[in-house]
């Protein structure tokens, strides 16, 4: 078996890679590929940097093909909706031709692709089910769901076998990481195991969906082994909570006395504090888990890489 990881330099990619040997022993090749590369490569691995949306670094690096793709490469939101030239070439024109020429490299590959609960838009206060329709807001959730689609197709079609993971932001991200909009669900984690005061700026009763990175890689590595009976694109289970719930556990967990004060930003209630409730049982009944609890979900936010 050949693997290959893109964006393996990012937070994702590096939870991921660091588990890919002990889960993948039958992989003979295990390539990882970022703008930047230094300090990525493990045992029995190789690293390839360079620019996925240059078509001829895509064909040296795929060549002569690999059985099973992580897809993790894209620019944040945010970014891509100030650059719009740069947001469709990175997060949709990209994607396209690596789908593209793994499926005419290796037909059947496996490729596993990290989507976005972006594609939904404004979720207002309805559950979400299986049948939610997707409205997406931002132009980088509008490419994520363009890039399930053809996925999708692809794999109807048989030319690869690919599935789609609706991933929420993940924690907890380095605290050096804050010029996102969801920063401070992870930032509340940094602050409070440190024993800092902390400012946050939705209410705690703010409800959001909670994934630790750890979970994120198991659900993409089951992915990967997943039976074809699997749909196309999955919407993980993730923890329904408060912030005020999660900073009540971190200070449970670590021993420190939660010195947060919570705030009143419109904006970021609305678009991440304002989460409904998920019906993940389509996930679940294909054996795709959530963190088991608040508990579990502090502990491996904070256990680094």
């Amino acid at each position: 078996m050949r693997v290959l990881v893109t964006g393996a330099g990012g937070f994702l990619g590096r939870g991921l890679t660091a588990r890919l040997a002990d889960t993948l022993p039958q992989a003979k090749r295990i390539v990882l590929t970022d703008r930047v590369v230094e300090g990525l490569c493990g045992a029995g691995m190789e690293t390839m940097a360079g620019d996925l949306s240059d078509p001829a670094f895509r064909r040296a690096l795929l060549d002569p093909g690999f059985d099973l793709v992580f897809h993790l490469a894209s620019i944040p939101g945010g970014l891509a909706e100030r650059e719009q030239g740069l947001g469709l070439n990175v997060n949709l024109l990209t994607p396209i031709g690596l789908a593209e020429e793994v499926a005419a490299q290796r037909p059947g590959a496996r490729l596993v692709f990290a989507s976005s609960i972006a594609v939904y838009g404004d979720l207002g206060q309805d559950r979400v089910t299986d049948a939610t329709v997707c409205q997406p807001e931002l132009t980088y959730g509008a490419h994520k769901r363009m890039t399930e689609i053809l996925l999708s197709d692809m794999t109807r079609r048989g030319v690869l076998s690919a599935i789609s993971l609706r991933f929420p932001g993940l924690v907890a991200r380095p605290a050096t990481e804050s010029g996102h909009g969801s920063a401070f669900m992870s930032q509340i984690f940094h602050s409070i195991a440190a024993g800092d005061a902390y400012t946050c700026p939705v209410a705690a009763e703010s409800a959001c969906w909670w994934m630790s990175r750890p979970a994120a890689v198991n659900i993409l590595l089951h992915a990967a082994g997943a039976s074809n009976a699997v749909p196309t694109v999955i919407q993980p289970p993730v923890l329904h909570e408060s912030v005020g719930n999660v900073a009540n556990a971190i200070a449970r967990v670590t021993g420190q006395m939660a010195k947060v004060q919570f705030g009143d930003d419109a904006t970021l209630q609305r678009i991440f504090g304002a989460m409904p409730k998920l019906d993940a049982s389509t996930a679940n009944s294909f054996g795709f888990q959530a963190d088991l609890d608040l508990d579990a979900l502090v502990k491996a936010a904070l256990s680094g890489d």
